[in-house]
């Protein structure tokens, strides 16, 4: 078995499908197994996919024991040479999962890969990359400092934003959304800590890695992450779960770095979860956000599916001014990346999953200028137009 491909849900489910279908098509003709841990979910994930995906082992939860638990079910079930840790929220390209085994096939001391993850606008996610959260570089990450001084060595080096995010870098933390991980190397450095209930729990593990003598690498494979869509940010439990993490993996390693260097950390999350907690104690009083008045989609498709996009697409956007289609049956997919400027009319754009491959979807988001535009994907079996939540 070359790979196991582990995912863990809740309450994700279309988003879910949607990652399991770029699953799918990345590891065919490879042998792999992919497993599916769902946390109790409430929206009938398990029921709605396990017809759909019957080569899928579903494990379905009665209770929700958090993320690194949950990873850890399926881990002690995999039979795989590598082991890939990826969230619901994802969509990965069909030639990402050959590509990272490749590179850990010629790189015997790698003992994980991580990739350059896009959100649904086409920016990079910072996390894809970063350092190992000690004293002082938690301390720059949570006081601002690192985003002040975005090109410092010094300053910026939680989210290494000095380093080019299209070039392979030796890093030190793997983002828990795409773990690409050397069962060998698991097995030496241990499965993922459950004492981390939510986020946290990819920091540890890497750390553990390199303690085991292995390098961790950043490979600008594009993934998609829809950051942020089964666990909001503004939430109490994210502040809980991802300031405490933070004061887990502290106390765990450097636990005699002294009084002055803990008063600052602690001072600093406190400032921080004060922050989003006052921050969500203020957002009902808050005018609703305005919705974009002009609002025009791009639908990139094969003309015989054309109607049905547009009709899904003015359900979920009855604002929509306009609806044009780029005709995949007499235009191809890079004529459109290459005609930035015609693109910069739109402030939507739809692809069609059957239509396209998944690669070539993330490699229009990821070099599009603009990352203002928000992208959709409809799936012609289902029928579902998936977007980002915070439309």
């Amino acid at each position: 078995m070359k790979i196991s491909v582990v995912i863990v849900s809740y309450n994700v489910k279309y988003l879910l499908e949607q990652c399991l279908l770029s699953v799918g098509r990345a590891v065919a003709g490879m042998e792999a197994e992919v497993f599916v841990v769902d946390n109790n979910s409430a929206d009938g994930s398990v029921e709605y996919l396990r017809p759909k995906f019957p080569e899928v082992v579903f494990i379905g939860n009665t209770s929700n024991p958090g993320f690194a638990a949950a990873n850890n079910q399926a881990i002690r079930q995999c039979r795989g040479e590598y082991v890939l840790l990826l969230n619901p929220d994802t969509i990965i390209g069909e030639g990402c999962i050959r590509t990272l085994c490749f590179f850990m096939d010629e790189h015997a001391g790698a003992g994980g890969a991580g990739v350059k993850m896009i959100d649904a606008h086409g920016a990079f996610l910072p996390e894809s990359k970063r350092s190992f959260p000690s004293p002082w570089v938690s301390f720059c990450k949570l006081s601002g400092l690192s985003r002040l001084f975005p090109a410092s060595r010094w300053l910026a080096r939680y989210s290494l934003s000095y380093l080019s995010p299209d070039k392979e870098h030796t890093v030190d933390v793997l983002s828990g959304a795409f773990m690409m991980l050397r069962r060998e190397a698991l097995d030496k450095a241990g499965l993922p800590d459950e004492a981390f209930f939510m986020y946290g729990e990819d920091i540890d593990l890497s750390y553990r890695m390199v303690l085991n003598g292995y390098s961790n690498y950043y490979i600008p494979e594009r993934i998609l992450h829809y950051k942020g869509e089964s666990t909001r940010r503004g939430d109490m439990s994210f502040v809980k779960n991802f300031y405490g993490a933070m004061l887990i993996f502290y106390r765990k390693y450097y636990p005699a770095s002294g009084r002055a260097a803990s008063l600052l950390i602690r001072l600093a999350v406190g400032m921080k979860a004060s922050a989003a907690a006052f921050s969500r104690i203020m957002a009902p009083r808050k005018p609703p956000a305005r919705k974009i008045k002009r609002r025009r989609l791009l639908v990139i498709c094969h003309e015989e599916n054309f109607e049905t996009i547009k009709a899904a697409s003015v359900r979920r956007m009855p604002e929509l001014e306009f609806v044009n289609l780029w005709d995949l049956d007499t235009n191809r997919v890079m004529d459109a990346i290459c005609r930035r400027n015609q693109m910069k009319a739109f402030t939507d754009i739809a692809f069609c999953c059957q239509d396209m491959r998944f690669e070539q979807m993330l490699l229009f988001m990821d070099t599009l200028e603009s990352k203002k535009t928000t992208y959709h994907i409809y799936n012609k079996e289902s029928g579902r137009l998936v977007s980002p939540k915070n439309l």
